[in-house]
């Protein structure tokens, strides 16, 4: 294997397309949260002293779906206009309507509530059993808000990037090579005194529980100043991140995102059936790495096909395993959402930061029946 670079990048809560995830996840948790068997697809676009919510709810339950969205942008950050955006000045419409008869007849058997493809990945770089580079990116960004938030850093503002180089021997990670980290800030503050702090207090301690003792080259802000962010620099859309959301580009995307929609959506719920066969296959050190493809026809609850891709590091057969998988995992949707029990108010949690990696959510969990099986394969 040659050796090469590889990056990701991520963004943070404040990001205006994390904003729209978040409140449409935020949505739909409250939704579940009174009926978990509702049906949500939630879209929200946000821009300068607007949001627009749309989509299609089949549920009893009755909210306010203008509150929560409140709710969810105070708790980012965005409560005055010197921010991005003030949520008590803005202007809100709400467009969600009714499920379509044809597609909630589709689901109501367990069928699939769409046709599609998705992708689940895992590898042995991280502890998390993530690609290092996204983990990188994810945690960088994730620690500005944290800082942020506590006070620590009194002129970091919500909206940030952040993007993580790694260079590769022999198809393992050796070094970080370039970071990357794009934060807006007050306008009181000078980009020198925002680079000794981004890298002394933001960056240098997340590498060094990846890989310490690493001396990348650093990019602050480097196109200058980033007072104008948020909703007011840059229009938000749901959906719109979503390598950002899977594993920074490691591993291919059926393109489908998660945020705003319910686990009988197979965009989402097959993409963390994918990841959890994929983690255990990776945690049982049957590979070193497994990309597990699945596909689904609307309607139809079986896959309509399951793929297994180990990359050359499989300790048996891409076949054999693939066979394993499909007996110890159940893939339909009703079995998937039983399993990891995704009608649960869980969904807020994945929409900043990555919806893997996290050990709180379902996905992320080990089986250990599920594991000793396929460890007793080897």
């Amino acid at each position: 294997m040659p050796n090469f670079q590889f990056t990701s990048e991520s963004v943070s809560e404040g990001h205006p397309d994390k904003a729209a995830d978040q409140i449409s996840d935020s949505i739909l948790d409250e939704y579940l949260r009174i009926d978990p068997d509702a049906k949500v697809a939630c879209e929200c676009l946000i821009t300068s002293g607007h949001l627009i919510i749309a989509g299609e709810v089949n549920s009893a339950a009755q909210i306010d779906a203008v509150s929560v969205a409140k709710e969810t942008i105070k708790n980012i950050g965005y409560t005055d206009e010197s921010a991005g955006f003030d949520l008590n000045k803005a202007e809100y419409i709400n467009y969600l309507h009714q499920q379509s008869n044809e597609i909630n007849k589709a689901v109501s058997n367990g069928g699939a509530g769409d046709q599609g493809l998705m992708f689940g990945y895992a590898c042995n770089e991280t502890k998390e059993l993530m690609p290092l580079p996204i983990m990188l990116a994810h945690k960088i960004v994730e620690r500005q808000s944290e800082l942020r938030k506590d006070g620590s850093i009194n002129w970091l503002l919500p909206d940030a990037k952040s993007q993580v180089t790694v260079f590769y021997e022999n198809d393992k990670p050796v070094r970080i090579e370039k970071v990357v980290l794009s934060t807006q800030h007050k306008s009181d503050v000078t980009q020198d005194t925002i680079r000794e702090f981004a890298i002394e207090k933001i960056i240098t301690p997340v590498l060094e529980v990846y890989l310490p003792g690493s001396s990348p080259e650093y990019f602050i802000n480097p196109s200058g100043s980033f007072t104008v962010g948020g909703p007011h620099g840059d229009t938000g859309l749901t959906g719109r991140k979503i390598i950002v959301d899977t594993y920074g580009g490691s591993c291919p995307h059926g393109g489908g995102a998660f945020s705003g929609k319910d686990p009988s959506k197979v965009d989402r719920s097959g993409a963390y059936a994918a990841r959890y066969a994929a983690r255990h296959i990776v945690a049982s050190k049957l590979a070193d790495r497994c990309t597990i493809q699945l596909s689904y026809a609307i309607g139809v609850a079986d896959p309509t096909s399951v793929f297994v891709n180990t990359h050359g590091t499989g300790k048996i057969s891409d076949n054999r395993i693939s066979d394993l998988i499909i007996r110890l995992f159940d893939f339909t949707p009703d079995g998937i959402i039983n399993k990891l029990n995704l009608k649960n108010p869980i969904y807020t949690r994945t929409a900043a930061y990555g919806h893997f990696g996290k050990s709180y959510l379902p996905w992320e969990q080990t089986d250990n029946e599920i594991l000793q099986n396929l460890m007793n394969s080897l």
